[in-house]
């Protein structure tokens, strides 16, 4: 469904009675297309503290020339060297008087250190970054995002940077994302299509964020499965014949889904996303348990059983990648929705404690996506009142497409994001819940 506040508010008039009234006004947002692949404009690197990453060779392969003296798509400070309260002075220093120069639906990216435990003057000042990063979300407006990525090593993260700082990432903002070192080198694959040569199966494709997911790993390369249930498996079809994919009619709460994942894909398997989900809202009170066992089967149990089987039975490959899809609701909670919020802080538990035995064990990683309010056909359906609601209580004040997860989603399976592990990436526009 439109949205028709945005678009009001993109007009002289709306912008006028908005301002006045106090009402949000969100931008519209820039997103990745064949003909705007890249942010239009130029990077700023700026730093505070000493630093020992060598950036510029990953920063430069950004797509991203050096700005001008007065405008930034994206302005880039390193932090990394920030190590107590005093070192906090730098980032105000440096930060001060560039953000007014990033341009509408621009990137602000803080880089910064993990923290040490041997040294709380260090993880002082860099948790403190996390409070600086998402506050400043919150209030730098007109579509631009603030991320922070705590790193060692620029070269494990330069898939992280480039999405970071492109348009695929236009709903991501406030996040916190750690890059762990790479156990290989990281891998360079066609610019274009990173996916080549990968099978991914993609369940709950047939529609909404699913087929837009199956659709982005098609776009980046991957030959697609589309898994859905068997009432489903006309629109799987269709969308595995536009994509170049295949169907495969299946019901994923099935005890023995996993082996007849493996049987039909006897060459193995890059890319397991776990998109398939269901709500059946109602409040605990009034929730029978059908309802409960509904929704946790499908969005948690079915999940873990898929997952446990295709590892065990070696049809997922060694740098390859399991992204889940969590929530919001799973993060902040949702009235209503108890059966369908733990299911999703399930899939957060699940990707926390599997993401380092898989990579040890299995040399996979193991991410997940968190998506907000999202416009698909289901949040088409909400009240108004309750979608309105939804829309704008985020710092980019309004929903986001399928697209962003999807986009999301191809950034944590890309063959050089083996270094992303174990992370639980909120594709929200920066919720003011939870986020």
């Amino acid at each position: 469904m439109a949205d028709r506040y945005l678009r009001f508010t993109g007009t002289a008039p709306g912008r006028f009675l908005t301002r006045r009234l106090g009402l949000p006004q969100p931008a519209a947002l820039v997103r990745w297309s064949p003909d705007h692949p890249a942010l239009a404009g130029g990077l700023r690197h700026l730093t505070a503290g000493a630093s020992a990453l060598d950036l510029a060779p990953v920063l430069a392969r950004t797509g991203l020339g050096p700005a001008g003296p007065q405008r930034a798509a994206a302005v880039v400070l390193d932090a990394t060297g920030v190590r107590d309260v005093e070192g906090l002075a730098a980032v105000h220093a440096a930060l001060h008087p560039a953000v007014g120069s990033v341009v509408p639906s621009g990137r602000v990216l803080v880089l910064g250190a993990p923290l040490d435990p041997a040294d709380h003057h260090q993880a002082a000042a860099q948790q403190a970054l996390e409070g600086f990063t998402r506050s400043l979300g919150k209030e730098i407006g007109r579509g631009r995002t603030v991320n922070l990525v705590r790193l060692t090593d620029a070269a494990a993260a330069e898939s992280t940077l480039r999405f970071l700082l492109s348009p695929k990432s236009a709903y991501v903002s406030g996040q916190v994302i750690e890059v762990g070192p790479l156990q290989e080198p990281p891998a360079t694959p066609d610019g274009d299509r990173p996916l080549a040569g990968r099978t991914a199966l993609v369940t709950g494709g047939a529609r909404g964020i699913g087929e837009a997911v199956a659709e982005t790993l098609a776009r980046d390369g991957a030959h697609v499965v589309v898994l859905d249930v068997p009432r489903a498996e006309q629109d799987a079809r269709r969308v595995a014949d536009r994509i170049g994919g295949t169907a495969l009619p299946l019901d994923i709460t099935a005890a023995d889904a996993g082996a007849r994942i493996a049987e039909a894909l006897p060459d193995g398997l890059d890319l397991l996303i776990h998109n398939a989900g269901i709500t059946r809202d109602r409040r605990l009170v009034n929730m029978p348990a059908e309802r409960w066992a509904a929704v946790l089967e499908v969005n948690l149990a079915s999940v873990l059983r898929t997952t446990d089987a295709l590892l065990k039975a070696g049809t997922l490959k060694r740098g390859g990648s399991v992204v889940a899809t969590a929530s919001i609701a799973g993060l902040a909670g949702n009235a209503g929705q108890t059966n369908y919020g733990a299911s999703k802080a399930g899939v957060v538990g699940l990707v926390r404690s599997l993401a380092p035995r898989a990579l040890d064990e299995h040399g996979v990683t193991v991410n997940a996506v968190a998506p907000g309010f999202i416009e698909t056909k289901m949040t088409a359906a909400v009240p108004l009142f309750i979608r309105e609601a939804g829309r704008r209580m985020n710092s980019l004040a309004q929903g986001g497409l399928p697209a962003d997860v999807a986009e999301t989603t191809a950034w944590l399976a890309h063959p050089a994001s083996g270094a992303v592990n174990g992370q639980v990436v909120r594709v929200c526009g920066q919720s003011l819940l939870g986020a």
